[in-house]
């Protein structure tokens, strides 16, 4: 019976690692491949020949791509599964009507902004509620003036 128990507590020990298991998202050494872009020289095809597809397009306009690397650790054993959050990067590139690279921000977790959020409670304003129901009555009356849509 010890010996099956061994067994067992042999296969749990040998299956943990502690090693640190970490979770990579978006574009690998994304500071080290932004020093190769250089402004008003590098145009879209080198971009994405160093860097690849970019993460997200601007959706006001095309001229802005958004690269981002991500990596999170969980490995800790006294952390019990919480995650750490190693790098957080984003590279916003934007380019000019021919294709060449106007500009390029790199933004790390030291220089990103803290948002505050606030804790207030946003107040109804009920002058507005009898207009409201007014003229949802109204528009009901209007869709289905004998009120059969509402019996069934």
């Amino acid at each position: 019976m010890k010996f099956i128990k061994f067994i067992i507590i042999l296969i749990f020990i040998t299956n943990c690692t502690l090693n640190k298991v970490v979770k990579h998202h978006g574009v690998h050494n994304l500071k080290k491949k932004n020093d190769n872009l250089e402004v008003l020289i590098t145009n879209r095809n080198d971009v994405i020949s160093n860097l690849g597809n970019p993460s997200t397009k601007s959706a006001f306009d095309n001229d802005i791509w958004i690269y981002l690397e991500r990596k999170i650790t969980s490995s800790e054993l006294k952390s019990l599964g919480t995650e750490k959050l190693l790098i957080n990067d984003v590279l916003v590139l934007e380019f000019n009507t021919e294709g060449i690279l106007i500009e390029k921000k790199l933004l790390t977790m030291d220089n990103m902004n803290d948002i505050a959020i606030l804790e207030e409670n946003t107040v109804v304003n009920r002058k507005n509620a009898f207009v409201q129901t007014f003229v949802k009555s109204l528009k009901q009356k209007i869709n289905d003036p004998l009120g059969v849509k509402k019996a069934k």
